[in-house]
């Protein structure tokens, strides 16, 4: 067996307990689901969780550790990430300009642009990268067979995790927004807010500490 049971006893409640913790990801698909509704979401979890993927696909293959030993490389990528959550603020102040008539229904955006810019957001987070190199060797076990199979296998459970999370967190927001997003000024403040929530997680990225 590639990963023993008593391995996915301890990576799995660990797993479990990181993806609980409120991080740029969930912040993202809670400022998703706030401004364009459960669908929206709901379909930026699933963006996490592709670009999450693609975060572990790069490091079985050895590429995040190419750029953990490359500065430039990391600065590169992170400041591109800021530079989208500015540009995905300033649309939602903009929006927030022009309120809604009284008793509108709340804009839905369509699932696959939310799915795209939260493909964007996971693979601008170098973070995520460097996180899953230095979190997921810790249980793979060369002795075992292909690391490449472990770190794809440990990296689906973790991914498997978050993605229920954060679509939750993102069903619950569009939910509550959808409801309150009928009286003009809260829409207002809305749009806002999520122009906040982007700006604050642009914030993170360009002041985090590698």
């Amino acid at each position: 067996m590639l990963i023993p049971f008593e391995t996915l006893l301890v990576f799995a409640p660990a797993a479990l307990a990181l993806n609980l913790t409120p991080g740029n990801d969930m912040l993202f698909c809670l400022g998703q689901g706030m401004r364009s509704g459960a669908r929206a979401g709901v379909a930026a979890s699933f963006g996490i969780a592709t670009g999450v993927f693609l975060h572990t696909l790069a490091a079985a293959v050895g590429l995040a550790a190419l750029i953990a030993t490359h500065p430039g490389a990391f600065e590169a990528i992170r400041w591109a990430g800021v530079a989208y959550l500015v540009f995905l603020a300033f649309q939602a102040f903009r929006g927030s300009a022009t309120l809604p008539a009284p008793d509108a229904a709340q804009p839905v955006r369509s699932a696959a642009r939310a799915w795209r810019e939260a493909v964007l957001v996971s693979l601008l987070n170098p973070k995520v990268a460097i996180f899953v190199l230095a979190f997921l060797p810790q249980f793979v076990d060369p002795a075992r067979g292909s690391t490449f199979v472990q770190f794809m296998l440990l990296g689906t459970v973790l991914n498997i995790g978050g993605t229920v999370i954060n679509s939750l967190v993102g069903g619950f927001a569009g939910t509550i927004g959808g409801w309150l997003w009928s009286r003009r000024r809260i829409a207002a403040l809305f749009q806002r807010f999520t122009g906040v929530v982007f700006l604050a997680l642009a914030a993170r990225i360009a002041f985090e500490r590698r």
